[in-house]
This record gives structure tokens, sequence and C-alpha cells, in this order.
């Protein structure tokens, strides 16, 4: 039995947790919020029309099958799911409207119907090499370790998923290619910031995201997607974890090349293993200085803007979750990776058609815009600016009453939640929302000293649920049973 200790309660670190404890460790998980979830986060807010509960964090599950093994794994039973369809309506620039689905048939229909039947061919052979894909990243990368470059090229992956993978291409070449309406090739781009990453640099090989999405659908969690940190901490109780909120690590402590502790406060907790849930920008800044491990990680991923709206009435032609795209999307990521602000984004917008989330003829309105990352120079923007972040709100709801959707005058309740908050609250520096390092070779989930493991969105496999649920079992099998 090894005495670990687990910084930061985000769902990477509860799920590691609650395997290792099944597995026979003790452990100790510390988070430095009063509240457990890292991203995963909620808001309650109590008005005169009633309670409208916000998730603050991801809007959507996907790969349901990774809950189920985990539950499985550390006991008990995942969350309910409800599956969405569409997963996603996608409004185009020309008013175009396609709703995806996880019936490849029936989307291939639906494409055919909105945007022709050459579209439609397109995205069926796009869909075959996606799946390929898919199969090679599920098999050789998703839930084994990927230590460096060379490791991941070295994978004995056959010439049909060399061919898939497409070695060298990127996600944008991947799209001209294959497809020849630019309203798909919009659709495949949306996919790259999934990792936080430009579509015009991301790889080829993230068509398996789509594919991913659309095979196994989109759900959504009764009462919201943070009741899955609420089931975790359950479990919590029965396998013994101890969690310790309000208690910021300020260094992990070495001896002899492996950890030895984390320092929390004045105090030293002992430790033989050490599983950090904190960024990784962040832990080898911070926690382990290593410098050489820092290259890459600062400047590489998008940050969100996020509204929380609580709307008057219903709005009609909103799915749970619409995009709504901008004439230029280029001119979009080149603002946003270029440090500035869009004034034309594309505009998320998830109505959860859940009374436990809402007041009784009100809607409650999570609304998000990619943007850059907080902080000052080269790439970033100072979201605490006096007035910014109130008229790039604004700015948000005229776009998306340009796109057909006006609602300024039903709104009985705006929050604003900027890239600095979400540094400041979950910990995420500049407030990336897949981790710092973006794309898709994230550093490794074992760390330079041994004893030390990392695990969440800004390690391998990556970011979303269940990118940071698969990192937990990788490094739950990379530490073993007691």
């Amino acid at each position: 039995m090894a005495e670990v200790v687990v910084v930061g309660a985000g769902v990477g670190g509860l799920a590691c947790a609650a395997r290792l404890a099944a597995g026979g460790h003790r452990v100790t998980v510390l988070e430095r919020s009063t509240v457990v979830g890292g991203k995963l986060g909620r808001r309650e807010v109590v008005r005169p029309e009633g309670t409208y509960r916000f998730d603050t964090g991801p809007s959507l599950l996907t790969l349901p099958q990774v809950f189920d093994e985990l539950f499985g794994a550390i006991g008990g039973a995942p969350p309910a799911m409800v599956p969405l369809n569409p997963v996603v309506r996608h409004v185009f620039p020309d008013g175009a409207v396609l709703d995806s689905c996880a019936d490849p048939v029936e989307f291939t229909d639906r494409i055919a119907a909105a945007l022709g039947p050459d579209a439609a061919a397109d995205w069926q052979r796009l869909w075959r090499q996606a799946g390929r894909a898919w199969d090679a990243s599920w098999r050789d990368v998703l839930r084994r370790p990927v230590d460096s470059p060379a490791a991941l090229a070295g994978l004995a992956w056959r010439l049909g998923d060399l061919t898939a993978v497409a070695p060298g291409m990127t996600l944008r070449g991947l799209g001209r290619r294959r497809l020849r309406d630019p309203r798909l090739r919009m659709l495949l781009d949306r996919y790259a910031t999934y990792t936080g990453a430009d579509p015009r640099r991301a790889p080829a090989a993230l068509a398996a995201v789509p594919y991913a999405e659309l095979s196994f659908g989109g759900w959504y969690l009764p009462g919201g997607l943070a009741t899955l940190a609420d089931a975790l901490l359950e479990r919590f109780v029965a396998l013994g974890v101890s969690v310790r909120t309000g208690e910021a690590v300020t260094r992990i402590e070495t001896a002899g090349g492996r950890v030895s502790g984390v320092r929390v406060g004045g105090a030293v907790l002992p430790a033989d293993v050490v599983v950090s849930n904190v960024d990784a920008l962040t832990l080898y800044r911070d926690l382990l200085p290593t410098p050489r491990r820092l290259a890459g990680l600062a400047d590489r991923s998008l940050a969100g803007f996020v509204l929380l709206l609580g709307v008057e009435g219903r709005t009609p032609g909103l799915a749970h979750h619409t995009v709504f795209f901008p004439r230029d999307y280029d001119a979009e990521f080149d603002a946003v990776f270029g440090g500035r602000p869009a004034p034309d984004p594309t505009v998320f917008v998830t109505v959860a058609d859940d009374p436990a989330v809402r007041p009784e003829g009100h809607e409650a309105w999570f609304v998000l815009v990619n943007t850059p990352r907080h902080g000052v120079g080269g790439g970033a923007v100072d979201w605490n600016r006096p007035g910014l972040a109130s008229a790039y709100a604004d700015r948000v709801l005229s776009v998306l009453a340009a796109r057909g959707v006006d609602v300024r005058d039903r709104v009985r309740f705006r929050e604003v939640l900027t890239p600095a908050w979400l540094e400041g609250t979950a910990g995420a520096p500049g407030g990336a929302i897949y981790g710092t390092a973006g794309g898709l070779l994230r550093p490794p989930n074992r760390g330079p000293v041994r004893g030390l493991f990392l695990v969440g969105g800004s390690t391998h496999p990556g970011g979303g649920l269940p990118m940071v649920a698969l990192s937990a079992g990788i490094v739950a099998g990379q530490i073993g049973p007691a």
C-alpha cells in the first residue's frame, strides 16, 4: 500500500484517486478551492422568478463507455445520461441549418437535405477515413502512455492507419482535400477547437474527434454535468479517500530523485506517490520547477469567454447545443491566436430543457466564445481591464441578434465569466479551457522524478471529460495496485 497524494480535485484527479483507492492505496486529495470538480464547475443564481443552475465548464458528455468502465472499476453506477438528438445544431452564415446525430446514415441524409447530395457523398468518404483514424487512436494512443513524439511515431500502426491519420497534413488541409462544401469544412474545423487548437495547424488525425462524438453520441446529465463530480465524491466515502479542500499545495518535495511529499502551508505531507491534477504549466513552473518541460506550454491553447443568462420565455430554433458560425472563420482564428477578441466570433449556445436548472417559463443559457488567453504580452488579453468584459458581452449578444437570435430584451440575469475568472477559480493558466499544451501531443503522464504522475486535460491524452477520465486510467495503471 502506497501513500498517495493527489494535487487537485478536477475530474481527472477525482477519477484517479478513486481508482487508486479501489486498488488498495491510501489516498489523500488536496484541493485549493473550497469545492471539487475543477473546470467542471457550477453556478446557482437565485432570482425573484426562481433559481437558475449553470454548468460553468463542459456542457456535453461524449464516449459514455469511458464512464461506464470507470464506475465499474471503482464500484457504483455512473450518473444517469440522456442522449441528445441533435448532438449539435449548426447554423451557417447563409442560414442553412444542419443537425448532427449519432446515426451515421441519418446524419448523411441530413447533410444531403441541408447542403446537397455532393456534400453528403464527400462526408461519407471523410467519415470512412475518420473512422480508421479513430480506430488507430483508440487502439494505440488514447488508453496507453505516450511519453514523446518518438514514442507516438514508433507505434505499430498499419499502413492503412497511417493513411487515415495523414501525418504531416493539417485538419484544414484534410477538409480542403475531402470536402467541397465550405460549410462542411467549417464544421470540421470546429473540432480543432475541442483541443484548444487552430485547425490550420492542428493535425489531420483530429478527424477522429467528430467520429467519436457522432458515433457514440452526445449526452446530458439531468441536473447538469457537475453531477458527475458529485457521483465521484460519493464513491470516495465508501473507498476511504480523504478529501481536503481549501488547501493549496505550494511545492512538490523530492529526495534522492523521487517524490517525498508535498508542501501545504508550512508543513510537508509525506507521500510515496504524487499525482498532479494541476495544469502542466503550473506544475513545472511553480510546484516542481523544470524549465526544459515548460517549452511550448504557455501560448498554444484557446481560452473561453462565457455569458450566463437568465432568459424570460422560450426561444424557438435552439437545440440543446447550437453553434452559430461567422462569415469569416479565418478572421476569427487570426484574431484569437493573435491576441485580440474576435469581433465576429463563433457563438456556442447551450440551453438545457431541464426543469431542474431553470425557473418555470424561463431558460438558463450558457454562451461560449473562444478567445485569447488572459495575460499581458503577445497573444494575450488583459481581461481584467475595466469595461472590457462588459463591452465584449454586449458585442456577443449583438452578434447573436444579427444571426437571428435577439434575446436582449428578455435577459433577466447576466453574469460574465472571463478567462481571468477561470484562471482564478480553476487554476487554469491564462484561462486555457483544454490545458495549456493544446493540440494532439500533450506532456507525458509520468513526471521527471520517480513517483510523480500527471493527470488531467493538460497531459496525455488531452482535454475534455472522456480524455481526462482516460488519463486517470493510464496513471492508475502505471502506479499499479497495492
